[in-house]
């Protein structure tokens, strides 16, 4: 029986609190957060003790496992502090706020008895499984390319809400690695392993709210030699769907919620995405569940979970690239 516990007790914490409620045997002992009013919210809510101090609630909970919910500056120092200590890990996207700190905690995870995940939960969606399996058996031949998008709308009270969001010392950056960092992380994923990126990020249309990005287009080479586009913005008046296309020899791969598969000989395939299973917003995905499950169901096992740091340090490679390329004399913002 996995004693749990959360550390920040923010937004995303809720899909967390579902998932753990529906693992037979987990325990929840503890919830931390630096936020008063969140803690008290929480202990209130789950009955629990509650904590200001990750490190203090370490000690006296002695949690099997803990769930990094922090903002992203606050990724690596609590994910370090449980493995170093043999406490399993599930944290939150991105792997961390800089290069160095994910660095950091990619060392840490290879030197741990511990296992540790990161949320890159839309590679357990229906569709993205489906793809990744047609893609990998080679039935649809060699991979020509691929396009992703992410054209979603973002208001100035998202970030005065939270306003670590639009900072590059609180978030690392901002569209990049606050929302379109999953759908990148597909596109890696299914077209392969990014040996090259060329990109540009810009603050279009939020400059007088935020520091960091709220556009980006990239074009990335991958090491089949396949190349992919992606573009995504805040800009756009609503949260479109977002979109992923694969093109292979013998057939078109297009997410749009659910998979359509258009072969080359006319058949034409649809895969239904499931629906959201938790309090979760849709656009966090549908799978968090999923990934969580796996990672319990997975504790005990030799070796490490399938997304590790050292996994989740491709996606964030890429960002921190396109940074590199738009802002060459902050280093903050590229290391």
């Amino acid at each position: 029986m996995p004693r749990v516990a959360i550390i920040g007790c923010g937004d995303v914490s809720t899909v967390h609190f579902d998932a753990i409620d529906a693992i037979d045997g987990a325990e929840l002992v503890a919830v931390c957060d630096t936020d008063p009013d969140r803690l008290s919210a929480a202990v209130a809510t789950r009955r629990v003790p509650g904590y200001q101090d990750h490190m203090t609630m370490l000690t006296q909970a002695s949690p099997d496992v803990v769930h990094v919910c922090t903002p992203h500056n606050q990724h690596v120092q609590p994910a370090v502090d449980a493995l170093e200590r043999g406490v399993n890990v599930i944290a939150e996207k991105p792997l961390a706020n800089t290069l160095e700190e994910g660095r950091r905690l990619v060392e840490a995870a290879a030197s741990s008895s511990a296992r540790i995940g990161i949320c890159f939960q839309n590679r357990y969606n229906a569709t993205a499984q489906a793809m990744h399996a047609m893609l990998a058996t080679g039935e649809l031949g060699r991979v020509l390319g691929g396009s992703g998008t992410v054209m979603w709308h973002r208001g100035a009270d998202y970030y005065r809400n939270r306003p670590w969001r639009g900072s590059w010392a609180g978030g690392g950056g901002g569209l990049l690695m606050n929302q379109a960092i999953h759908t990148l992380d597909l596109l890696q994923w299914l077209v392969g392993d990014v040996t090259a990126v060329r990109g540009s990020a810009a603050t279009h249309v939020l400059g007088d709210t935020i520091d960091v990005e709220d556009t980006a287009e990239l074009v990335l080479t991958h090491a089949t030699g396949a190349s992919s586009v992606f573009y995504a913005t805040l800009a756009n008046a609503v949260n479109a769907p977002v979109t992923v296309d694969i093109v292979t020899e013998a057939a078109t791969l297009s997410l749009r919620g659910d998979l359509t598969v258009t072969y080359a000989d006319g058949r034409v395939e649809v895969i239904p995405e499931r629906r959201a299973e938790s309090g979760g917003r849709d656009y966090w995905g549908v799978s968090h569940r999923l990934l969580i499950a796996d990672f319990y169901a997975q504790l005990g096992q030799n070796g490490a979970f399938w997304i590790d740091p050292a996994e989740a340090q491709k996606t964030l490679r890429i960002i921190k690239d396109v940074y590199r390329q738009s802002y060459p004399d902050a280093v903050a913002r590229v290391s």
